[in-house]
């Protein structure tokens, strides 16, 4: 008989007291999380959604693999990453930028300061778009989607040392960026 390591149950038994995992079950529990990241990447709301719904059927499409996932939470962000950024490459700049930064501004401001705040956060956006793709892609997965090194390394097929250096690097030029920015 083998037995499943650490936790005294035979293989067969434990695979019987494994939850089962279904499509269903994990349409509601990813859908916000991948939302977020899409959105974050293309900035553009019905495209963020058309990213959801094409990563669930990628995965009806693999659901046998299913019980083979370690981290479902990574393989999802990684697909859904992925077709984002395959969709951003379509993309239109002036189809992503205001509609984005207006989203993210507190509906309950004043009128004049929703203005201000969402220029401000157009400009930090446009800094954010000129960093170097790989700068770019692991702070938005720190940022957006609070993910850890090693999550962020399993995304984007890199070392964590790698995610970490980048990461560092990022966050300094845009720093860099930001505070000339505000001198002038």
């Amino acid at each position: 008989m083998i037995y499943a390591e650490g936790c005294g149950l035979s293989l067969s038994e434990a695979e019987e007291a494994a939850p089962v995992i279904t499509v269903e079950s994990l349409v509601p529990a990813y859908t916000p999380l991948l939302f977020r990241m899409a959105h974050a990447v293309l900035r553009n709301r019905a495209e963020a959604d058309d990213v959801v719904q094409e990563t669930f059927l990628r995965v009806v499409q693999h659901r046998m693999s299913l019980p083979d996932v370690r981290d479902m939470r990574v393989w999802l962000v990684r697909i859904a990453w992925n077709l984002a950024l395959d969709r951003r490459r379509k993309l239109r700049p002036d189809q992503m930028e205001d509609a984005f930064a207006q989203s993210l501004v507190s509906a309950e401001l004043p009128a004049d300061r929703a203005v201000a705040e969402a220029l401000e956060l157009k400009a930090v956006l446009a800094e954010i778009e000129r960093l170097p793709k790989a700068e770019r892609h692991v702070l938005l997965l720190a940022a957006v989607e609070e993910m850890n090194h090693a999550e962020m390394a399993a995304v984007l097929g890199r070392s964590e040392s790698a995610v970490r250096a980048l990461l560092f690097r990022a966050r300094t030029r845009l720093r860099e960026r930001l505070n000339r920015r505000s001198a002038r």
